[in-house]
């Protein structure tokens, strides 16, 4: 691989404090060899010939914490070559996949083929996990000593939820022992039983069934509560309603923790469902205006760490259902970092505050060396044009489902190319090529 001169570009990295116009070296192993303003014309070999991005955005690679690949079992709807894809496009160069699959990544020889498969078909970082319980049944715990031994990054039993508290306990216990992170999707599951959106006005005039905001709130109760005696790394996977965030607050005066939000529920709400829009059927379910500004300003409040982009991919067929009988779920990782941009252009969140939680905060978390432009780390980052207008045409998405929230949406900033340890991955675009003036040696 030869070096590679970026020039004139907007970098921002939150995790390196870094936010200004410059320029990035990447070295012939695929490493950042220099970043920043130093990085211009007059710094660089005469003989070489620079990528002018001409005020473009370098922003490190997105790292997306809840990712569904339908790879084993599921591979009509999603695998690791078609979300991998998919990711490139959004800017999305590591993922933390769900073991919700069939057979359940539950078991360390199961580990090994997933991983495999992600080696051999991904171009992007796969951190898979796996499941707290076995089969996720929520009955018997999973061997996370070993698991975690093979390369499992954390346990959640992804769109379920430990209802037991003694064997949540437990859980925690374990977790605790050996220092690997529980993430938990909060929600009650009788309180929220054959819900399909947020329990209300909409629900009533649709004649559905409701999914109370507080079946998620009393889930974040028991486990805080839990975690005052078992300190564990513990994550909440998406809140999603302003009942949820009180709580969170209150709580963070006492235990650590973290949370995360789904871009849907940070840029949408139950009106958007209208007359039975079934690709809006989502887990957590879209609630109120008044929860998504609660929401964007949890995240402005460094209440919530980070947002993902809740993949789900589900084929055409289940979703084009009555509301009742649709599956839940909408993909969206190619969309993740527009729609987040969303909340820049309408000046409700500063851009830093965006790309820290879609990049160095779930590092963080994960304890994963990426999300971050430092000099020696793989050279894993995203070029954007923040202005470029586009629209969500479905036909035109990379994922091998086609289920999007946002179908016809006017977005504003669109990712133009991809680099994943230095190599170009995602759609090269038309540079601009300078030629540096002959520099005499004295």
């Amino acid at each position: 691989m030869k070096k590679q001169y970026f020039i004139n570009a907007n970098i921002l990295d939150p995790h390196n404090s870094i936010n200004e116009v410059g320029g990035l070296i990447i070295s012939e192993d695929g490493k950042i060899e220099a970043i920043g303003k130093k990085v211009n014309t007059n710094n660089l070999p005469t003989r070489e010939k620079p990528i002018d991005l001409k005020g473009k955005y370098i922003f490190p690679g997105l790292v997306d914490m809840r990712v569904f690949v339908g790879e084993p079992g599921y591979e009509y709807k999603e695998n690791f070559r078609t979300l991998s894809n998919a990711a490139l496009s959004g800017g999305v160069t590591s993922v933390v996949t769900m073991p919700n699959t069939d057979p359940v990544i539950d078991n360390v020889s199961i580990v090994d083929f997933l991983r495999r498969r992600g080696r051999d078909k991904s171009k992007i970082n796969i951190f898979p996990c796996a499941s707290l319980t076995k089969n996720i049944e929520g009955t018997n715990m999973t061997e996370f000593g070993l698991l975690q031994g093979k390369g499992i990054i954390a346990f959640t039993d992804g769109v379920r939820t430990i209802q037991n508290p003694r064997l949540m306990s437990r859980i925690m216990n374990s977790a605790k022992d050996i220092g690997c992170l529980i993430m938990q999707h909060a929600e009650d599951y009788e309180l929220a039983k054959n819900g399909m959106i947020n329990s209300g006005i909409i629900a009533t005039k649709l004649g559905l069934s409701g999914i109370p905001e507080i079946a998620e709130r009393i889930l974040i109760e028991r486990d805080l509560t839990l975690l005052e005696k078992v300190k564990c790394r513990y994550h909440i996977s998406q809140i999603s309603s302003q009942k949820s965030l009180e709580v969170i607050k209150y709580r963070k005066e006492m235990v650590k923790f973290t949370s995360g939000v789904s871009i849907n529920n940070l840029s949408l709400n139950e009106n958007d469902i209208g007359d039975f829009k079934t690709f809006l059927k989502l887990s957590p379910p879209l609630r109120r205006e008044e929860d998504r500004i609660a929401l964007v300003q949890g995240l402005k409040d460094n209440l919530i760490d980070v947002i993902v982009s809740d993949h789900k991919p589900e084929d055409e067929e289940s979703k084009r259902l009555t509301f009742s009988q649709a599956a839940t779920g909408a993909s969206g990782i190619e969309t993740l970092l527009s729609l987040s941009l969303e909340l820049y252009h309408n000046e409700s969140l500063k851009l830093e505050t965006i790309i820290r939680a879609l990049t160095c905060n779930p590092a963080k978390i994960l304890k994963i060396n990426k999300g971050n432009l430092s000099i020696g780390n793989d050279a894993d980052f995203c070029i954007v044009d923040i202005e470029k207008p586009w629209i969500v045409k479905k036909e035109k998405l990379i994922s091998k489902s086609k289920n999007t929230s946002i179908e016809d949406k006017r977005l504003q900033g669109k990712v133009t190319n991809t680099f994943v340890k230095g190599r170009e991955l995602f759609k090269p675009v038309s540079y601009t090529h300078l030629t540096l003036p002959t520099k005499r040696i004295v």
